[in-house]
C-alpha cells in the first residue's frame, strides 16, 4: 500500500500544483480551491506514506516524479519547451528515482 498512497500523494500533487497555476495569484475561486483541496490530499497521501517509507527517499521520489508529471503537463497543455539542459536534468531525475528504488535496500519493497 506504500507506493499505493504514493500514487495518490503524486498525483494530487500534480493536479494542485496544475490548478495552482491556473489560479492567477488565488484570484480565481475554482482552481484556488481546487489547489488547497489538493494539497490537503497530497499531504494526507504522503504521511501514510512515511508510516513504512524514510522522509528522505518518499520526498525524492515524490518530488522527483512530480517534477517529471508537470513538465510533460505544461510541455504539452501551455506549451512550454524546455531546452536541451532541461531536459538533461530531467532525465538525470528520472535516474535517480530509478537508482533509489531498484537498489536501496532504503526502500521497503
Amino acid at each position: 500500500m506504500t507506493y499505493f498512497y504514493l500514487a495518490i500523494a503524486i498525483v494530487a500533487e500534480v493536479i494542485s500544483t496544475s490548478a495552482l497555476k491556473a489560479s492567477d495569484g488565488f484570484s480565481r475561486p475554482i482552481p484556488s480551491l481546487l489547489t488547497v483541496l489538493g494539497y490537503g490530499i497530497t499531504f494526507f497521501f504522503l504521511s501514510l506514506t512515511l508510516r513504512t517509507m524514510p522522509t528522505g527517499i518518499a520526498y525524492a521520489i515524490w518530488s522527483g516524479v512530480g517534477i517529471i508529471l508537470i513538465s510533460i503537463i505544461n510541455w504539452i497543455w501551455l506549451k512550454q519547451h524546455l531546452d536541451a539542459p532541461a531536459i538533461a536534468g530531467l532525465g538525470l531525475i528520472v535516474l535517480g528515482v530509478a537508482v533509489i528504488n531498484l537498489f536501496s535496500r532504503t526502500v521497503g519493497h
